[in-house]
């Protein structure tokens, strides 16, 4: 089933005509070729001129479709030979992060991602794509692994954040956001992460300090949902739109804060109306990237990726 968001509603109705249309004449045995042409042309200029000037908020819905791509899509299309990896050794195995060994192009790389459901069970075992603690303490364990074997590590982001129960809590979720942050900065492997949706808080940074992130176009990446951000300043969830001005989420607004590093373009209408497209897009933006890594020496790649958050924000010095 198609999911339509309100801002496609134009669009809706005149492809809802084109068929309409179409299976008239046919019913009837009428020529109907040129007129459903001129209308293919004005729903696909429409549709055009909708995403050329989509708003931050409008991004928000696009990345959080609930038939856009997820981690698994991808790895299952990017990638060759996964063989999942699970388990902290701690704890146990969240299934809000899949990760694992993988070829990509014949190069082993390590592929950690966060997954959503697809229905509402899934959801429910997955939290809609929000770790535990042991999720980040498996995600970490195999980019261990993955540094001591001099494997490439991949991640993609695609979380609300990190899950808030109280058994979270009880387990370390701040602690084990915490470590990934700090040891991740220390990996003397490339690691390259693409936001492939929604990106939120410290549960989106916790495998998303890289040598290189990107974005897809139609992702967001926040340290808040505009939701929260609204309830927090104008105590209204409701006025979400205005906070996602506020908030510069979207990726163009990153890419010129040098937050992310580069943005991926999506398929007409976003990915969810094109996996393939979308799939072949994060490929080939891995594949440039990691070639680029691959002859950087860990002491550069160290050296380059400290030095590339120290670069993020800006600060004055009151007594200079």
């Amino acid at each position: 089933m198609t999911v339509w968001l309100d801002f496609e509603k134009p669009v809706l109705e005149l492809e809802q005509k084109i068929q309409d249309l179409r299976e008239h004449a046919s019913e009837r045995g009428l020529e109907a070729e040129d007129e459903l042409a001129e209308l293919t042309r004005k729903a696909d200029q429409m549709r055009r001129d909708i995403y050329a000037n989509l708003t931050r908020y409008q991004r928000v819905q696009i990345a959080r479709h609930p038939k856009r791509p997820y981690a698994l899509d991808y790895i299952q299309t990017c990638f060759d030979d996964f063989t999942e990896l699970k388990g902290d050794r701690h704890f146990g195995d969240d299934p809000a992060i899949i990760a694992g060994l993988a070829t990509l192009e014949g190069r082993p790389v390590m592929v950690i991602g966060q997954q959503k459901g697809r229905d509402t069970r899934e959801n429910l075992m997955r939290r809609f794509g929000m770790p535990n603690p042991e999720g980040y303490r498996k995600a970490l364990r195999l980019m261990q692994l993955a540094d001591r074997f001099r494997v490439p590590v991949v991640t993609l982001v695609d979380t609300p954040g990190a899950y808030p129960g109280l058994g979270a809590e009880e387990r370390g979720q701040a602690e084990a956001i915490a470590v990934n942050l700090r040891e991740m900065g220390t990996f003397g492997v490339p690691i390259v992460t693409v936001v492939t949706g929604e990106g939120g808080s410290g549960g989106a940074l916790a495998i998303a300090v890289a040598d290189v992130v990107l974005m897809f176009e139609n992702s967001i990446y926040s340290v808040i949902s505009p939701e929260g951000c609204a309830s927090i300043l104008w105590r209204d969830g409701k006025q979400g739109a205005k906070a996602a001005e506020a908030l510069r989420l979207a990726a163009p607004d990153l890419e010129a804060l040098g937050i992310v590093d580069g943005v991926l373009p999506e398929p007409m209408g976003g990915a969810h109306r094109d996996h393939a497209a979308a799939a072949a897009t994060l490929k080939a933006a891995l594949i440039e990237n990691l070639d680029r890594l691959s002859g950087v020496s860990p002491a550069q790649l160290l050296e380059q990726r400290q030095s590339k958050y120290r670069r993020i924000g800006v600060f004055s010095d009151p007594g200079a």
